[in-house]
């Protein structure tokens, strides 16, 4: 007899490209949670999110429309979708999205649908914007950085920065320019992408390292698993990685965690300087795509969020396995295009 407890869970990310959200793992994770029988549903903004199409993870998926179509607009698909599916948890997965949640949390709440999210305040901190200040309210050694809206500003930067710096969209994306012809060709290629502003930051020589870590917003570390990039894409995402044995990595988490009262998955992406500092270059407000490793380490962080948005009690994670590697891989997905043309057509498969 199945004593799990049955769960609706709706998940936004289904991407598994080689720009991967993290829905199929967060999906992974909770599949193989001991206390939840989850069933899943799947929140697709695109008809070739892979997601889509894994019917083993997946059981039923819903096109959503795009956050830049209106906050009220995303939230009333959800709360529409809830009616049919009676939704218990909704884990977003993309940055852009999680503004409209964080504002819907009490709407979303009366509806039974739960989530755990960072507080409004907080997540405005943490942007890349603020990032300076963030580093300075919370003693966080962070590089230099400046947002830029026009090429005059780009051009000036000269008297601020030395040349190689990294330009960041808003959400995503970053490059490094060597002199202003790079900088400028990056600046139009972002902000297309992401609008304004860039954002400009000292380069930082050394290794880029990452955590994963799930606060409980009330200060508390529920689980953190630090990694080094093994394997990087042209896209700079991690293509392999492996967990490492760095305590300085998560007294680092614990201490910003405790001092924001963190609310929620993160990913902090750090640099080991060559003269052996940590310098916070990003913090990401959501569960990372890498999150399977940490649940390879044996800490399964979507389980215990699911868990905390419910409000259960959440046992911290004391430990993890060192040394152990992910490696991701592709293969071809076949479906029918009938299932394409279905989902075209009514917005659910």
């Amino acid at each position: 007899m199945n004593s799990k407890r049955k769960l609706t869970v709706a998940v936004t990310g289904l991407n598994n490209t080689d720009n991967p959200g993290p829905g199929i793992p967060v999906i992974r994770a909770l599949r193989e949670s001991e206390e939840f029988d989850v069933r899943i549903i799947g929140m697709a903004y695109e008809n070739l999110e892979p997601g889509i199409y894994m019917h083993n993870l997946v059981d039923k998926t819903y096109r959503v429309p795009y956050p830049s179509e209106g906050s009220d607009v995303l939230v009333n698909r959800i709360l529409e979708i809830s009616k049919n599916e009676k939704l218990d948890v909704l884990i977003p997965n993309f940055d852009a999205e999680l503004r409209a949640f964080m504002k819907s949390r009490e709407t979303l709440a009366k509806a039974g649908i739960h989530t755990f999210l960072p507080e409004l305040e907080i997540f405005e901190e943490r942007s890349k914007n603020n990032l300076p200040e963030f580093g300075k309210k919370y003693d966080v050694k962070v590089p230099a950085g400046k947002p830029v809206t026009n090429l005059d500003e780009l051009r000036d930067i000269k008297e601020d920065f030395d040349y190689p710096v990294v330009l960041k969209g808003k959400f995503y994306d970053a490059y490094i320019a060597s002199n202003f012809d790079q900088a400028s060709m990056y600046f139009h290629k972002i902000s297309a992408k992401w609008g304004l502003p860039v954002i400009i930051q000292e380069y930082i020589r050394g290794t880029e390292v990452n955590v994963v870590a799930l606060g409980d917003g009330y200060g508390n570390t529920i689980g953190a698993v630090p990694m080094r990039k093994l394997y990087i894409t042209d896209k700079g995402k991690a293509w392999a990685g492996i967990t490492l044995d760095d305590e300085r990595m998560l007294d680092l988490t614990c201490r910003i965690i405790k001092s924001t009262r963190w609310r929620g998955g993160m990913e902090l992406e750090l640099i080991r300087s060559d003269d052996d500092e940590f310098y916070l270059i990003e913090i990401n407000p959501r569960i990372p795509a890498w999150v399977y490793l940490a649940v390879g380490a044996g800490q399964n962080l979507p389980e215990a969020m699911v868990k905390l948005a419910l409000g259960m009690n959440v046992k911290p994670y004391t430990d993890y396995k060192k040394g152990i590697i992910f490696v991701r891989y592709s293969f071809d997905l076949i479906t029918d295009i009938n299932e394409f043309e279905k989902l075209s057509i009514s917005g659910i498969l």
